[in-house]
Formats: structure tokens, C-alpha cells, sequence
């Protein structure tokens, strides 16, 4: 299934389906990559091999005629050069941060994404946000800083590795508004384009952190173990099925549906990540941090959609006032 951005009206219930994917791929992402490292702590080489794994799907797919995707074009792949730039600092700094910080931090941590877009938008000259968008910022961000009092297991490398995850998911998320590089592209497209960019970049970066070739030789050696094997395949089935999603879930619905998808879901996984995979020291101002986190996140997402809901109450009245 390839959905572009143009004129198709997506059926109530693809819209629902999109988000519902999303919300269980995302989440199955993180427990997945988190279960990969701990085995495995080369994050670099893992998400060059998703990377890797997704791009010769969608050639393989193109070539046997299983998908309708357009050949490259240079024009287009120089515009989304930057984008495909950031996502991958994004989700590389994301991997390397989750070897040393537990999920439930990680999630709050990755939820001062808002803050950050919304200081990056005041300097744009956006303008002031609404007094509960700003609110419900600042409650995420109060929430992180308890939560991070009361973790024992704080690694200060892997919260400035979450942290710097933050500031390019910012920079990605900025770029893709302000150059709609979506517009005209399936959700195949973008997905074929972001890894096939991806590539030489993640390429250069497990050389120059020197991960290679010490990280293939480690590869070769955990593949005498089988649930090492299901778990990397699993999470190179879930990188493709987690990027095709994402973009279909933004197409179909809107970039508010997939924040809000990613908050809930950001829910259920700090819930799931107490009792998970181990490294959470339960602790009253932890715990109580962590539901003022998400507390404001649920905040911001409600904030969100009744504000994007009186902008088209606006439009529809100012319609009808103009057809009268």
C-alpha cells in the first residue's frame, strides 16, 4: 500500500489503522533496539544495517514490481538531503543513549522533544504559543528534572546522548515543516529516500567511531546464538516497519495525530519499561517525576488538538460568513 500526500481522502478507517500501527511499531521499536544492546553494543552498525535492510526491500520490491515507487531523482534527494541528515543523527544518538539510560527515562527524556520546538519556533518568529501549550511544556520538563533526582541508575553519558537525540529530532522535525519535503511522495518514497541518503553518512560514522570492523566481527560471533539472531532480525523487520508507518501515519492523518500516537504511546512504554528488561530502581520522587512527565505530555497533545480544532472552526465560520 503506497499513500501520497495529494488530494486522496483517507478512509476513517486507514486513519485509525495507521495510528494504531504506529503506536504498537513505536513502541515495539524501543524494547527491541534496548534488548539488541544489551547484547550487542554497537548502535552505529545497527542502525546502519535497518537502514541498509530497508532500502534493498524497497529496490528489490521496485525491480519485481511489487511496489509502484519512482526511480531516484536527484532533484528531490538533494532537498531531502538535510532531513535525512537529521533523522539519522537523531536516531543514532537515540540508540547509543538507550545502552546506558533505563526506558522509562529515556522516554521522559525524549518528551522534551515540544520544549525544544517550541523555543525553536519562538526564534523562527512563530510567535508566542498559547498559555497551555506553554504549560504543558514547562510540566515535561518539570517532570524530567524530578524524575532524573530520584534515578539511581543516572549515567551521565547516556543523558547527554538522550539530550543530544532531543536537539536533532528538533532540527528534523523544523526541516520537514518549514521544506514539506513530504508533499508528492508515498510513504515507500520517503522511506526508499531517507535510507538510500542514510547510507553513506552511517557509513562514515562506524569508521570514524571506529565501531568497524570490530562491530562485523562481534556480529559474525553473536550469530551462533539463535535468540541473539530473532532478536536482529526482529529489529530489522521492525526498523522498516516502524519508518513505513511513521510517514504513512503523517500522511494519512497529520504530524499532530503521530505526536499525540507517540505520547500515548510513550505511556504504555514507560509502564512496560518497570517491569522490563531490568535497570529501574523504583523510587517515590522517580515514579513521581515520570507521572508529571507524562501527565504534560498528554497535556500538550490535548492543547494541541483543541487548538488545531478552533483554527478550523475559524475557517469554517470565516467560509460561511464570505458565501453569505
Amino acid at each position: 500500500m503506497e499513500i501520497g500526500s495529494g488530494d486522496t481522502e483517507a478512509s476513517p478507517l486507514l486513519s485509525l489503522c495507521s495510528a494504531l500501527s504506529y503506536g504498537v511499531a513505536s513502541m515495539a521499536m524501543v524494547f527491541i533496539n534496548k534488548a539488541v544492546l544489551m547484547e550487542y553494543r554497537h548502535s552505529m552498525t545497527l542502525l546502519t544495517l535497518q537502514q541498509l535492510a530497508t532500502t534493498l526491500l524497497i529496490h528489490f520490491s521496485r525491480v519485481m514490481g511489487y511496489t509502484k515507487s519512482k526511480d531516484v531523482n536527484m532533484t528531490t534527494a538533494k532537498k531531502l538531503l538535510p532531513v535525512s541528515i537529521f533523522y539519522n543523527a537523531n536516531v543514532a544518538f537515540a540508540l547509543a543513549s538507550l545502552k546506558g539510560v533505563n526506558i522509562p527515562m529515556y522516554i521522559a527524556l525524549k518528551r522534551l522533544t515540544p520544549l525544544a520546538v517550541l523555543v525553536a519556533g519562538i526564534f523562527m518568529g512563530k510567535g508566542r504559543p498559547s498559555l497551555q501549550v506553554s504549560l504543558s511544556v514547562m510540566c515535561t520538563a518539570v517532570g524530567v528534572i524530578i524524575a532524573a533526582a530520584g534515578d539511581f541508575s543516572f549515567d551521565l553519558v547516556g543523558y547527554s546522548l538522550a539530550l543530544t537525540s532531543v536537539f536533532f529530532q528538533t532540527m528534523y522535525l523544523v526541516l520537514v515543516e518549514k521544506s514539506g519535503a513530504e508533499d508528492g511522495l508515498s510513504s515507500v518514497e520517503l522511506m526508499f529516500y531517507n535510507g538510500f541518503l542514510s547510507l553513506p553518512f552511517l557509513l562514515f560514522l562506524i569508521i570514524a567511531t571506529g565501531e568497524f570492523p570490530d562491530s562485523l566481527s562481534l556480529l559474525f560471533a553473536k550469530a551462533n546464538s539463535l535468540a541473539f539472531s530473532v532478536i536482529l532480525i526482529l529489529s530489522l523487520v521492525m526498523g522498516i516497519v516502524l519508518n513505513y508507518t511513521m510517514f504513512l501515519c503523517t500522511i494519512v492523518n497529520s504530524a499532530l495525530t503521530t505526536t499525540i500516537v507517540g505520547v500515548l504511546k510513550g505511556v504504555g512504554s514507560t509502564t512496560f519499561g518497570f517491569v522490563l528488561l531490568g535497570g529501574v530502581k523504583v523510587h517515590a520522587l522517580n515514579v513521581t517525576g515520570l507521572v508529571i512527565n507524562t501527565a504534560g505530555g498528554v497535556w500538550y497533545s490535548y492543547a494541541k488538538y483543541k487548538q488545531k480544532m478552533s483554527k478550523q472552526r475559524r475557517l469554517i465560520s470565516d467560509e460561511e460568513a464570505r458565501q453569505k
